[in-house]
């Protein structure tokens, strides 16, 4: 095969990349010389200081002195430092701008077309040796007639084939490879340069060549398949809902629509989440909303109320509404945390499966509400009270999405900026190791369960509030499903140790819009289970799938 003369050597690509590492290397030295009494001498004391404090050898008195002594030094540093300052940056600048202007098209340019005419010529060798392979591989099935050696040769031409595919792939990495370090020396000039700081395009123009890098259609798929086919499916729905029901799906009021009614079941996916972090689950969700929905209806009832709780009949309607407001938050949160604590417990002490202890809540909290109330509603709540607490902003945008908003942001600062969160992640991931680096395993999945009983018992509030009362103890049933599934769907891996809340998030918007797009759509109710069977089927084998691959 003729030599592509559009192909660089090792030898071109240096000599062509020569000029600018000259270039820009003399500018450095110039930096260099200008930081070492300046920058340099600022973070060698710093760190000096740092290290002193810690160091127990010393004396009180012996630090105070060293101390002393590298702060006067810092001083005259930084003195110098913003003496050079202005002349550094002038420095950088030009380094910068020689490479904004000669850098592509002076080396990187030329680089990438050749490795383009590499690839054009591998991809032609690689055809070719496939070719001459099965020409070879005919010839000699055509010489035999017994079935051993028909079966043996097929093997070996099974070999020649995978062994031709490896050193092909290797080739094409190497190409990449190459590119990929053509274009990251220009940002590793720049770093040391400007000591590692970038501009916002600078980072992005990183993270969109690491992301083509890195790239990988199996992975891709195995991370996004699932959100490619429920969307293609939400596409679809919003073509026939026109055709079937002659009305739009995707009109402001339903967007709205949908957005509310995430609103209180997002709550509910923010603490189930963090118990899948953990590596369990909650199957008591539904019941713990059927119980506030009971005990808030009933507290923030106008009169007296329709419904017995033990044979009893409350009136707090004597009470100040603000007040009736907030014991019913209060009474919701107070009893949906006690039950996830004691499931915690026994998870945490015993080592039960949460699978097990929430079942064991699910059972006693909606035996216990069904008895109390004889399966009887408590009617409405005040309709005074959404206007009080979720009012509709300029009489369309429900205000109650802003409280769900409240709690993502909340959630997302513990999830990743507490140390809890960190801790959630390590258990997580893997319990013994958790313990042996000091994490308390039992405090962690307390607290957890404490934050999710918190949680079950806002969102449950808030739903009680947005749908005006209806307290029956069977409200709820299945929510322990939905949440469960936007966790999962969202990228909460039941492995334990891997999500985020952006993915819970995602997940409960996607099976909310969903739902109310098959209810639109006029899809039985029965059959909206069998989505959300394969929905969540479908997102625990690409989690498995993920796992396997990753083992």
């Amino acid at each position: 095969m003729a030599i592509d003369k559009r192909i660089l050597s090792v030898e071109e690509e240096q000599r062509l990349l020569a000029p600018i590492d000259e270039r820009v290397g003399a500018i450095q030295e110039k930096i260099n010389a200008l930081r070492k009494d300046g920058t340099d001498r600022v973070v060698a004391l710093t760190n000096h200081i740092a290290i002193v404090r810690e160091n127990a050898n010393y004396t009180k008195g012996e630090k105070a002195s060293m101390i002393a002594a590298d702060r006067q030094a810092l001083a005259e540093a930084k003195a110098v430092e913003a003496g050079n300052k202005g002349q550094v940056n002038s420095l950088i600048d030009e380094a910068v701008k020689y490479l904004d202007a000669n850098y592509d098209s002076a080396y990187y340019s030329r680089i990438a077309a050749s490795c383009e005419a590499q690839k054009e010529t591998e991809q032609a060798r690689y055809a070719e040796e496939l070719a001459q392979l099965k020409k070879q591989h005919e010839a000699d099935l055509a010489k035999l007639t017994n079935a051993a050696e028909i079966k043996d040769e097929k093997y070996v031409f099974k070999n020649k084939l995978f062994d031709a595919k490896l050193k092909h792939d290797s080739t094409l990495q190497e190409i990449k490879d190459r590119q990929h370090d053509a274009f990251t020396h220009r940002y590793h000039l720049i770093d040391l340069l400007r000591l590692s700081k970038f501009s916002f395009v600078e980072k992005q123009k990183q993270k969109w060549e690491n992301y083509k890098y890195t790239f990988n259609v199996k992975q891709f798929l195995l991370k996004n398949g699932l959100y490619i086919a429920i969307l293609f499916v939400f596409v679809l729905l919003c073509i026939l809902t026109p055709i079937i029901k002659h009305t739009q799906l995707l009109t402001m009021n339903n967007i709205l629509n949908i957005l509310q009614a995430a609103s209180p079941r997002m709550f509910l996916a923010l603490g189930v989440g963090g118990l899948i972090l953990l590596g369990g689950t909650d199957l008591s969700v539904g019941r713990m909303v059927g119980t506030s929905m009971v005990l808030s209806t009933m507290i923030m009832h106008k009169g007296i109320n329709t419904g017995m709780l033990f044979g009893k009949v409350f009136d707090f309607s004597t009470l100040p509404v603000g007040l009736r407001i907030v014991m019913a938050l209060v009474v919701c949160c107070c009893i949906t945390t006690l039950f996830a604590a004691l499931a915690g417990f026994f998870t945490a002490r015993f080592k039960i499966h949460p699978f097990i202890s929430t079942m064991a809540n699910m059972l006693i909290m909606f035996g216990l509400m069904t008895f109390a109330t004889k399966g009887v509603s408590f009617g409405a709540i005040e309709m005074t009270i959404p206007k009080m607490i979720i009012p509709k902003i300029a009489g369309q945008f429900p205000s109650i999405i802003l409280w769900a908003i409240a709690a993502i942001i909340v959630m997302y600062f513990i999830w990743n900026k507490t140390k809890l969160g960190k801790d959630m992640y390590a258990v997580g991931g893997n319990q013994e190791a958790a313990a042996v680096s000091g994490i308390s395993v039992f405090k962690v999945t307390i607290i957890t369960f404490i934050m999710a009983g918190i949680l079950y018992g806002f969102g449950s509030w808030l739903e009680c509030i947005r749908m005006v009362g209806s307290g029956s103890s069977s409200y709820g049933q299945g929510w322990e499903t939905d949440a469960i599934a936007a966790c999962v769907v969202g990228g909460i891996s039941f492995k334990g140790g891997i999500g985020k809340i952006q993915g819970i998030v995602v997940g409960v918007l996607i099976f909310t819009a969903l739902t109310y797009s098959l209810t639109i759509l006029g899809v039985d109710t029965n059959l909206q289970f069998v989505f959300s069977g394969i929905i969540i089927l479908s997102a625990v084998t690409i989690d498995c799938l993920k796992y396997v691959q990753k083992k």
